[in-house]
């Protein structure tokens, strides 16, 4: 079907601008929606999750792939998953603010150009 599936392993192994760079490559001038499942990152970056993941993104690493999206033509996002029942001291809000935060400004900086 075409898909590809990059990691966090491949995140640790090669780094962000990396795969920020193969996200662009393979993305090229098509229209791009981004959703973000919050347990992508870390538990201790986002425990208010449903379904916490060991070994996952940093909320900076996280922040660093959406904010190199910049060149893509980012047409909507969301992000989902976040629960606010197990987010103590609003962790996981305040990442999922900043994600969303970014798409925004990506998708204002376009409508700019």
């Amino acid at each position: 079907m075409g898909f590809a599936q990059l990691t966090t392993d491949d995140v640790a192994e090669h780094g962000v601008a990396e795969v920020v760079r193969r996200i662009l490559a393979r993305v090229g001038d098509a229209p791009v929606y981004v959703s973000v499942d919050i347990d992508v990152l870390d538990p201790a970056h986002a425990p208010g999750t449903g379904t916490p993941e060991a070994g996952g993104l940093t909320s900076r690493e996280l922040l660093g792939l959406v904010r190199g999206l910049r060149p893509a033509a980012v047409v909507g996002g969301d992000v989902v998953e976040v629960s606010p029942a197990y987010d103590h001291a609003e962790i996981t809000a305040v990442a999922a603010a900043h994600v969303l935060y970014d798409l925004v400004t990506i998708m204002a900086a376009r409508t700019q150009i």
